[in-house]
């Protein structure tokens, strides 16, 4: 049986970061820009066979922003940064399992403790 994926009912993109709206007027997370681009999952980013990061935080700047934000299919973005940068696919359910909103922070407590 195929996994469901959540696909987001919006996302926005905003120069401070991406909005992402999971379910309308229900749950929403914003997603700070230098946090989001240090996160980016690529093979230039993240070593491929560990997972280990690969990329310097140095290299990225204090003000990277979003150009431009597009879907891969029904399951993630691409995001164009200011710095370049514009390979990684972020997936809707690594996005979800990261959402910063307050509620889902709270609830990864929960799970962690």
């Amino acid at each position: 049986m195929a996994k469901r994926v959540t696909v987001p009912y919006s996302v926005t993109r905003e120069d401070a970061g991406v909005r992402i709206e999971w379910t309308a007027g229900a749950h929403e997370g914003f997603f700070p820009a230098r946090a989001l681009r240090l996160a980016c999952p690529c093979a230039a980013c993240v070593e491929e066979m560990t997972g280990r990061p690969v990329l310097n935080p140095e290299t990225v700047p204090q003000d990277v922003h979003p150009l431009r934000v597009a879907l891969v299919g029904a399951y993630g973005l691409r995001i164009e940064w200011s710095d370049r940068h514009s390979t990684g696919i972020y997936t809707f359910e690594r996005l979800l399992a990261s959402c910063p909103c307050p509620a889902c922070e709270v609830g990864r407590r929960a799970v962690g403790s």
